[in-house]
């Protein structure tokens, strides 16, 4: 066992502990928690059990998961802040395992990050594999090629679309619905760049070659097809720009509304 990682440790703890209060849970947590060595092993024996399929069942999709976290130690990084990120700011979860069991925008985010390390080692076509079955599993179509940052939440994930050349950040927050889209065809850079803490609500659609502030909040259902600053809220469609006087974090937050 990892000792000194404390999300496996918390993971670990909380499986045993539903093990004894449902004893109907056991199987479950024992399979894909108290079986295994360490976060990374039960995080590629899981996502790989989401995303067997026809084409690639979950021994081949576990090989290929196993491969990118070890070819990219930042992923397992990155996958654990993600959790975290899940505990801290969303107040309907109670704990890293039901993040890590039933939370499907963790599971297409981490899957992704697979996706991503085979479009950067030029195995495009396993790259693209991975993200149909993704999209097809957990109804969010991350594009490979999209480069996302860690201590990212995309909360419920469904409907969640980002293009091949959208940039996210550390620290953000996002919910369904959400579009960062390009606005135009060809080659080039023609998709969103979202900075650091920046919270996107339910439906929020950005599109084309822009900056979204850091700390700064796309309100539900608005359209952004311009550059808007740090600590700005965007809203309406097309989205007008208000400045936000609450410099905290909205994607710690999760303030929808204040400003």
């Amino acid at each position: 066992m990892e000792k000194t990682d404390a999300v496996w440790l918390a993971l670990r703890g909380q499986a045993e502990r539903w093990a004894a209060s449902e004893p109907a849970l056991a199987s479950l947590v024992s399979t894909t928690i108290l079986n295994h060595t360490g976060f990374g092993d039960a995080l590629s024996y899981y996502l790989a059990k989401k995303i067997d399929g026809r084409f690639l069942n979950a021994m081949q999709a576990r090989d290929l998961i196993t491969e990118s976290f070890r070819g990219d130690p930042q992923i397992l990084k990155a996958a654990r802040a993600d959790l975290a990120a899940i505990v801290e700011r969303n107040p309907a979860c109670r704990s890293h395992l039901e993040a890590f069991l039933f939370y499907k925008g963790y599971h297409a985010l981490e899957a992704y990050r697979t996706a991503h390390w085979f479009w950067r080692k030029g195995r495009r076509s396993m790259a693209l594999l991975l993200q149909s079955r993704i999209s097809r599993r957990f109804t969010a179509d991350i594009h490979p090629g999209a480069r996302i940052g860690e201590g990212v939440m995309i909360d419920h994930a469904s409907g969640v679309v980002i293009g091949e050349n959208a940039i996210i950040e550390d620290g953000v927050s996002m919910l369904h619905g959400v579009t960062l889209g390009g606005a135009e065809a060809g080659d080039g850079h023609h998709h969103p760049h979202v900075q650091q803490n920046v919270l996107l609500s339910v439906g929020a659609t950005v599109l084309g070659d822009v900056d979204i502030g850091e700390r700064s909040r796309v309100g539900a259902g608005s359209v952004v097809l311009q550059s808007i600053p740090a600590d700005s809220s965007a809203v309406g469609l097309p989205a007008r720009v208000i400045e936000r006087v609450d410099r905290r974090p909205p994607s710690q937050t999760m303030d929808h509304v204040g400003e």
